[in-house]
């Protein structure tokens, strides 16, 4: 057992899953000038699951902190302060649903402007 998770590889996995990985995803949505929906699909599903490896990562910090000797991980990660690290992964959650959310209503839309246009002869 080392003598603080900050030296522990799940510590910068956490450091690359919330802050470099979705950075990269932002950084190219944004530079995009076009992009297609299963583009925009993929970055959303990317989006869920590393808030949910984000999710894991902290409550496995949080009990390897409980056992360390090292305060600093427990002020971070015990404390009334960890519920402030909880905020990134449910940020990265929501973008990642409305984005979801947004192929699959405008799949729906086009959906139902084809069926309107195939059955308005009728």
């Amino acid at each position: 057992m080392s003598l603080s998770v900050f030296v522990e590889m799940r510590f910068w996995l956490l450091v690359i899953f919330s802050l470099v990985l979705p950075a990269g995803i932002y950084g190219v949505l944004l530079a995009s000038r076009s992009i297609s929906s299963r583009a925009v699909l993929v970055f959303g599903i990317a989006l869920v699951l590393i808030s949910g490896v984000d999710v894991y990562l902290l409550q496995s910090l949080s009990s390897l902190a409980k056992t360390s000797p090292s305060l600093a991980d427990d002020a971070l990660f015990v404390s009334e302060l960890s519920i402030a690290l909880y905020v990134l992964p449910v940020v990265f959650g929501g973008i990642g649903v409305n984005l979801i959310s947004h192929v699959l209503l405008r799949h729906l839309t086009e959906a139902e402007k084809r069926f309107e246009r195939e059955h308005s002869d009728e």
